[in-house]
């Protein structure tokens, strides 16, 4: 494991980075752990990578509050979903969970920020 690189995301997704995005680091990690931690019933959604994006995973609570962040492969959120006790689904095949788009729509009319 080299230093900086503490969930083995370089490893996991080899020298293959979206063309356009910044490479997830491990406070990309650390930031999910945080989330997943701190709220309850939170569950992570892996995003494929695109032409512009590398992997990206989602981690939705029970309450459908819900962050995003570059995670460079599957198995890397795949290993702290493990770690962490915590279901991780695949968002091609589930698709997002309705909490969250309630959660959104609940923010838009209290007039949320970042949204």
């Amino acid at each position: 494991m080299k230093w900086g690189d503490r969930f083995g995301i370089r490893r996991r997704r080899g020298d293959k980075v979206a063309t356009l995005d910044r490479q997830a680091t491990d406070a990309d990690i650390e930031s999910l752990i945080g989330f997943a931690r701190s709220r309850a019933g939170v569950e992570f959604y892996v995003e494929p990578e695109t032409f512009a994006t590398d992997t990206t995973a989602m981690a939705v609570a029970a309450d459908g509050e819900w962050t995003r962040r570059r995670v460079g492969s599957p198995q890397v959120i795949q290993k702290v979903a493990r770690d962490l006790r915590l279901p991780v689904y695949d968002v091609q095949i589930t698709g997002y969970p309705q909490r969250m788009r309630d959660y959104n729509e609940r923010r838009r009319k209290q007039g949320g920020a970042g949204l």
